[in-house]
Formats: structure tokens, sequence, C-alpha cells
């Protein structure tokens, strides 16, 4: 049986390139495919990666009580400081608490490709923000002085918008803002724009701030930090881990992008499946007498069976690795943005790991061995003597 199945395989290998045309039918479909489901689900890879980075364990931010975001946050000075005189805050060499009173304000800047506006998000921050967030490493520049209209602004949001280079002045609530710094990170926070918060409430004529971000002196403390705040009657606050409310902020758009790739890789996947069985019905109809014949002499049907099955999965797999390879090639470290949950541009890389690569070659074997399915077991049940006579 193992040599009758070796024996029909090389034959019907070694017929492939005498109808390359009809079998590049399967190879460019799959590939299209593939290649289409790797890159829209890279781009999911590389936004919820990029969230998941946001944040750490050891830090909670708090809110309002009933806000969902930051947006849609109000917090009292008097607030503030309840907030930062908690347990379990941590406390720097002076004995200050390492926390930041935030306030998050959205600025239009042109992008580098296309030249329309989009969202940014200007962070005010306070004086403890670096303490708080030492991920934020400072590559050119220096950081803003409190009390002046400067700011230092993101690698990625650099790489994606234009008029924000070191040294460069930004017109914005009746004053210009001078590009003092650009920092790095992995995390989302490399898409913002940070500025003193004290001079980002005057521009804009607030007296509320939106966030408290605090380190903790723990992870454990995380409870009794929040149990103290949410406790205390004259206070309403929302509090949550950091690493909990950049998930929940990023989960809904995580999955939309991953739906919109499934069900565009699942209709262009049809068509794929359609040109398989096309190809192959036209492969095994063109080997008719071929086939009898081998029947006839003593082949049994399952090698044929086989033999079909393994053509068909082959060509799938060449488009598979074709499409994997060319999303790898043009799309893996791409710097992208996209809307956040606060309806800001948030930037990040698109992501070809080796487990999306895996999954479109799988779905290119399923795709394959359908496509063979059918014309296989034509080959096998169709009569000996009505093959030879071409019927």
């Amino acid at each position: 049986m193992l040599r009758q199945i070796l024996a029909i395989t090389l034959i019907n290998l070694a017929s492939i390139p005498r109808r390359w045309g009809p079998s590049l039918v399967i190879v460019v479909g799959i590939a299209g495919v593939v290649g289409v489901l790797i890159s829209v689900l890279a781009m999911a890879h590389g936004f919820l990666d990029t969230m998941a980075h946001t944040g750490r364990a050891d830090r909670a931010i708090v809110l309002r009580g009933g806000s969902n975001s930051e947006l849609a946050s109000t917090l009292s000075r008097e607030t503030t400081l309840v907030i930062a005189d908690a347990p379990g805050v941590a406390k720097d060499a002076d004995g200050h608490a390492i926390v930041s009173a935030e306030v998050v304000a959205i600025i239009d800047l042109p992008l580098r490709q296309g030249g329309t506006s989009a969202n940014v998000t200007l962070r005010g921050v306070g004086p403890q923000a670096v303490a708080l967030r030492p991920e934020l490493a400072l590559i050119a520049g220096r950081w803003f002085q409190p009390g002046l209209r400067e700011m230092v602004v993101g690698r990625s949001a650099q790489q994606q918008f234009s008029g924000i280079e070191l040294g460069s002045r930004i017109a914005f609530r009746d004053a210009d803002w001078t590009v003092v710094g650009v920092f790095a990170s992995d995390d989302s926070h490399a898409s913002e724009v940070m500025a003193d918060s004290e001079v980002v409430l005057g521009a804009y004529r607030r007296n509320l701030y939106q966030s408290v971000t605090v380190l903790l002196q723990s992870a454990s403390l995380f409870d009794s930090f929040k149990t103290f705040l949410t406790s205390n009657p004259r206070l309403s606050v929302e509090v949550s881990r950091e690493t909990d409310y950049y998930a929940r902020l990023s989960a809904r758009l995580g999955k939309i992008l991953t739906y919109v790739a499934y069900v565009v890789g699942g209709i262009m996947a049809v068509g794929a499946l359609f040109g398989a069985l096309n190809t192959m019905y036209s492969a095994v109809s063109a080997r008719t007498v071929e086939i009898a014949t081998l029947r006839a002499i003593g082949f049994a049907g399952t090698p044929i069976l086989v033999s079909v099955f393994v053509e068909s999965l082959l060509l799938a797999l060449l488009g598979a690795l074709i499409g994997a390879g060319l999303a790898w090639l043009f799309f893996n470290g791409n710097a992208v943005n996209t809307l956040s949950g606060n309806f800001t541009q948030v930037v990040f890389h698109l992501q070809v790991t080796p487990g999306l690569a895996i999954l479109g070659i799988l779905w290119a074997a399923v795709i394959g061995l359908l496509g063979g399915l059918f014309p296989a077991m034509r080959a096998v049940r169709r009569p000996v003597v009505d093959a030879l006579r071409g019927h």
C-alpha cells in the first residue's frame, strides 16, 4: 500500500510542471488568504501587545467613580491629596509620595503620510512622573521644566506625526509650546506628548485633574489601597490596577481587529477553496484514463485518493509559505496608528509572529485538504470501464 501511494504521488507531482497554470490558481489564492489573515492578525497582535506593556501590576490608576476612561473623569485637588496619602503608596528618598495627578487633553497634529490631522494625547503629568514611570527613557533633548510651556514627545508619535521634531514649536491654546525632548518606551505612552500638568491646566482653564497614577510599595498592597479609597465616604472613585485598566481599554478594538481578520480571511478562503476544487477536478479529469489504467492493473483506490490529497496539500502549503513570507517581508515591524479607547491615536508596530505563521499554514492545510476531497473521491469512485472509454 505504501509503495503504491509513493509511486502514484510521485507521478502526480512530476506532472505538475505540465499543468502549472491551473496549479498556480491554488498557490496564488491561498497565498492571498494567508497573507491577508496574518497581516490583519499581526495588527491586532501588535496593538494588544503595546497596550499590554502599558502599565505595571504595582501601579494603580484612580478615576472618578463611574468613569471608564480618563477623558470621562474629573478629580479635585483635595481628592488627589487623599490618594497620595493612602496606605501602600511608595515614597522616594525624600519621603515624597510617588504619584502623578494627570490631565489628558487632545490636540490635532498632521500625519506624516497624507498630512491630514489626527488626535494625539497631550498628557499633563506631575513632578514625580519620571520616578513613577522609569520605562520612559529620554533619548534626545531634556525633560520639560515645570511652569514652562515645554513638552516632550514619544518616539512613536514623532515617527507618525510631523511638526514635533526636537526644537519645534507647536501652536495651540493661543500659545507656542516648545518640544524640548524625545522619549522612548514599549507602551502606548510612546504615542503621547507630555507636559507639566499645572501648565496644561492653565492653558485649558481647568482646575480639575482627570486621573491619579500611583506607584505602590508592592503589587500585593493593591487591595488594601483600593479598599481604603473606595470605603472613604468623602470620595467617589474607581481604582484599577494599571494593567487591568489598559487591558480594558484595548479589549474592544482588539476583538474588532481579530473579527475583521477572520471574516475577511474566511471570505477569501471560500474563494480559494473553490479555486482549489476547480483545479483538482481539472487535474483529475485530465488524468482519467491514466487513473483508470492504474486501477485496472491492480492499484487500489486508497493510494489514488491519498495522492490527490497530497498534491492539493502541497500546493496549499506552498501558497501558505509564500503568503506568510510576504506578510513578514512587507508588514512585520511596520508602524501604524489607530484610535484607542480614548479616541486618540495609538502608534504600534505590526508583529508577524511564528504563531500567526503556523495559524496561516493550518488554514491553508484545511483549504488544501477540502479542495482535494471531492476530486479524490470522484477519481476512485468512477467505474474503471467508463473511465477507460472516456465517459
